[in-house]
């Protein structure tokens, strides 16, 4: 990042935690992407907590940011296995921060199987969970009765702004990787699974492009809304693909499964706004179907009489490159901080799914805007 950038995003995250301070001594462990900015931002943890250890998303850690990270902060390796199983998990907060109150940050949910017992069985206090997407939203909520609070960033008003960013972010990166292969998306046929706030974006981008749009998600109120606002929609996921010369996955909860690969029309084209772990049923698939690189960042899949591409081996194709969104990811981010130092102060909030007050949202909204709308 460049220095007059890095100076001003260092003085917004300064007026952020001097607005939100931490309510105490406070630990954090860090679940977070490592791209180009997040250094600013874990910088800004650190003023408001002691930052016990950063575990990077591992398909869309930046090399560089990886290692500048590692000389200010102390950086574990993350797996869903890590805590998927509660006595790992356990043992690793017991391990960096013995006997602290710890807010941990998430996204997708990562901490959702291990919460019950880290709660119960943490020599500290784990004083909630912060979390970033509505993929991490919904597994926290499926929990049923919650052992701590949670709050969520995933459905805020500040969130909308990345959410819309992040699929014109899609659709770009989808486009290069085929303009590399001599081809270009226009006047094709395309569907986008899951009508979220990403899918809406990707597919009002998609039309932007010329394309022939058709959304299918599981939900018949989002695809309603899909209908009133131009697109065409189907009642089934089979009837949605089946034509589709590009496929973009925008559900967080297995978009495609192994019998829906099936139905792919020759040579169509996969993309997903996450991680292939969430999205893509792909590990169904290596008994039946041969994968072989067929480009930068694309993987051709194959069998007797049929054939499919999937970029970026089916992870967040946006993430090929950056995933860039500017400066509307510090308000998530900002959003975040004012979280962490809400849940500092204690108990004031009973176990369960919480948001940020309207009041907070807009204060930030007022700083966002004093630094970065000038």
């Amino acid at each position: 990042m460049e220095s007059p950038d890095k100076a001003q995003l260092d003085a917004f995250f300064r007026s952020i935690t001097q607005r939100f301070p931490a309510g105490g001594q406070v630990s954090s462990l860090i679940i977070t992407h490592l791209l180009p900015e997040r250094p600013a931002f874990l910088d800004a943890m650190a003023r408001t907590t002691t930052v016990a250890a950063v575990l990077p998303k591992p398909k869309s850690a930046n090399r560089q940011v990886l290692a500048d990270v590692r000389r200010s902060y102390a950086v574990r390796p993350l797996t869903r296995g890590l805590f998927a199983e509660p006595n790992s998990a356990l043992e690793l907060l017991e391990e960096i921060a013995p006997g602290q109150d710890i807010v941990l940050l998430d996204i997708g949910g990562y901490y959702a199987p291990s919460l019950e017992v880290l709660t119960a069985k943490f020599s500290g206090r784990i004083l909630g969970v912060v979390e970033d997407t509505e993929n991490g939203h919904q597994r926290y909520g499926t929990l049923g009765q919650l052992p701590c609070p949670v709050f969520s960033v995933a459905r805020s008003p500040l969130k909308e702004c990345e959410d819309h960013l992040v699929g014109r972010s899609v659709v770009y990166s989808a486009e290069a990787l085929i303009r590399a292969r001599g081809s270009v998306l226009t006047g094709r046929d395309a569907c986008v699974i899951g009508y979220g706030k990403v899918g809406r974006s990707i597919a009002q981008s998609l039309r932007a492009h010329d394309l022939h749009v058709t959304v299918y998600d599981n939900d018949p109120v989002k695809r309603i809304q899909a209908l009133v606002q131009g697109f065409r929609t189907t009642a089934t996921r089979t009837d949605a693909i089946h034509k589709a010369d590009l496929v973009f996955c925008a559900t967080g909860n297995f978009a495609l499964r192994r019998s829906d690969f099936e139905s792919l029309r020759d040579g169509a084209h996969i993309a997903s706004v996450t991680s292939s772990d969430d999205e893509l049923e792909l590990a169904s698939l290596e008994r039946t179907y041969r994968r072989t690189a067929a480009g930068d960042h694309l993987t051709r899949y194959e069998r007797a009489g049929h054939y499919f591409y999937v970029l970026a081996e089916g992870n967040a194709v946006n993430f090929v490159h950056g995933a860039t969104v500017g400066v509307y990811i510090h308000l998530v981010q900002a959003e975040i901080l004012a979280a962490t130092s809400v849940l500092s102060y204690g108990d004031h909030h009973d176990p369960g799914l919480h948001e940020l007050s309207t009041e907070h949202r807009r204060v930030i909204a007022r700083i966002w805007l004093e630094h970065f709308a000038r």
